[in-house]
């Protein structure tokens, strides 16, 4: 209430109920509305010269032209036909001009903002041109003057209105359609990450584990077979052991740094992956555990992305995985050759190049040539070919290719990969 007494008007209120009333009772009480105004008009309306009085079939027009608007969500088209006769038939009669006009405006609405309007608007458009001739004759005025203003204007303003509220109902469905549109492009990017994470981890810790176990495998044989008669060496494969547990805690905790940031926390960094440098500790101690391994480096060192570094390393880390675990090799052969386009690397052993059965070779893996054999039929660590499909899958993250299989003309073999450098990287 106003300081002066003046009470407000609570529109926002109505707005609220009218729109949580169901579409059923708003026609209804739209459909009283346009019956007490179009009764009071013809009631107490202005009556010219040569009018006739209003009687209960004038009345009953008027009531009739509003219950029609009972249906004009769903037929428009007829609603408005209906409408227009009866409108026709009160001005044959000659009735007061004007006055059931109420549920012609409201007719001319729903024709407008319907979806289907084509036939709505034809008749709508009947209706203008039948009641401007009829003034025009009427009056004798022409068709723009004054006289003629109040009715086309008010016609025009329902059809006008009525275009407006569609085109605004088409605008936000559409942009209700873009919002979901996004929204789902948006839930596919974030499961594209999360599944692109998981092959990420997944290959982390396939590269780490296998390394690993492979060799604490071999250095635990080692030990157990020279802990009585030489409990040195016995000694210095346990420490083996011992550092290669260590370093694979390391490496597993900053594979799955990411898993165990808090929901509310700040993000958690891993630590930066091994690279190049670490080859030399690689060979050193995959070389300690059986065959001997030599590193030949061909071109001037560059600078590379870590990413690529770390793609390297993990390629030459399962294939000396491999190695321990398949080949029976002993020696193995690492190339590392920078070129200005990127890095080409081969890795080489002397083992057992037996060939896979075509049935047994991993399949549908993006940057993979020549995939057609493993040393010691399970390269990958597995039945499944996990450890060639984790460096082919590894190659092509990074934009390059691998080629893996036995040597042509003689024992052993070969895996080689080309990491190109992005341009502008």
């Amino acid at each position: 209430m106003r300081a002066g007494g003046d009470r407000r008007i609570p529109w926002g209120r109505l707005r609220r109920l009218a729109a949580d009333l169901p579409p059923a009772a708003m026609d209804v009480l739209l459909s009283v509305f346009a019956g007490v105004a179009t009764v009071y008009r013809i009631g107490w309306g202005v009556r010219e010269v040569g009018d006739q009085a209003p009687d209960l079939i004038a009345y009953g027009i008027g009531v009739a032209m509003s219950i029609l608007l009972l249906g004009w969500r769903r037929w428009p088209t007829m609603t408005l036909s209906g409408v227009v006769l009866l409108w026709l038939a009160y001005h044959v009669l000659d009735y007061p001009g004007g006055e059931p006009a109420v549920p012609v405006w409201i007719a001319l609405y729903s024709v407008a903002v319907a979806a289907r309007r084509r036939a709505g608007l034809a008749v709508a458009g009947g209706l203008l041109v039948c009641d401007a001739l009829a003034r025009t004759a009427d009056t004798g005025a022409w068709l723009f003057d004054a006289v003629l203003d109040g009715s086309t204007v008010l016609f025009l303003a329902a059809l006008l209105l009525g275009d407006a509220v569609r085109s605004r109902r088409a605008w936000r469905a559409e942009h209700e359609a873009r919002l979901a549109l996004l929204a789902a492009e948006k839930e596919r990017a974030a499961a594209q990450l999360l599944a692109d994470e998981r092959l990420r981890i997944a290959r982390e810790l396939h590269d780490v584990s296998a390394s690993t176990l492979a060799v604490v495998a071999v250095q635990a044989n080692v030990a157990a077979e020279l802990i009585g008669d030489e409990p040195e060496r016995a000694g210095q494969a346990v420490e083996l052991v011992r550092t290669a547990c260590r370093e694979a805690m390391g490496e597993l905790r900053a594979a799955v740094g990411l898993l165990r940031t808090p929901a509310d926390g700040p993000p958690h960094v891993p630590e930066p992956a091994y690279g190049l440098e670490r080859l030399e500790h690689l060979a050193a101690v995959h070389g300690a555990a059986g065959p001997r391994v030599e590193i030949t480096y061909v071109g001037d060192r560059l600078t590379l992305p870590r990413l690529l570094e770390t793609t390297a390393y993990r390629i030459v880390q399962e294939s000396m995985t491999n190695v321990l675990r398949h080949a029976r090799a002993t020696r193995v052969d690492i190339t590392v050759e920078f070129r200005s386009a990127g890095l080409a690397l081969e890795i080489r052993d002397d083992g057992r190049g037996v060939a896979r059965p075509p049935g047994d070779v991993p399949s549908g893996v993006s940057g993979v040539v020549g995939l057609s054999g493993v040393s010691g039929g399970d390269a990958g660590g597995s039945a499944g070919g996990n450890g060639l499909r984790g460096m082919a899958e590894r190659a092509a993250s990074v934009g390059g290719r691998l080629d893996a299989g036995p040597v042509e003309g003689g024992a052993g073999f070969r895996v080689r990969a080309w990491l190109p450098v992005a341009v502008g990287t």
